[in-house]
């Protein structure tokens, strides 16, 4: 994943300056960013405080964990059936 050089935080100031009334552009232009990239984290991030997006983060972290312990428990259900299909 790649990864970007600004905080969360301050992905979600930049979104509160736009809804606070400044131009997106100014914005972009200011951070160095593409309108793009401001309307994707505006849609990721868009109405959450500091408390939600730390309560995010901790949710995506565990998910992704869960995911790889899945991963693992699959693989070994795969090589144990496969070592039981075996006739000896």
């Amino acid at each position: 994943m790649k990864r970007t050089k600004f905080t969360e935080s301050q992905i979600v100031s930049c979104i509160k300056e736009h809804e606070a009334g400044r131009r997106v552009e100014d914005i972009c232009r200011e951070k160095g960013i593409h309108k793009a990239t401001f309307y994707n984290w505006k849609r990721r991030y868009s109405g959450m405080d500091s408390l939600q997006l730390k309560r995010l983060k901790e949710l995506e972290e565990e998910n992704r964990k869960l995911k790889q312990m899945y991963a693992d428990m699959a693989l070994d259900n795969k090589m144990l059936k496969d070592v039981l299909s075996k006739k000896w």
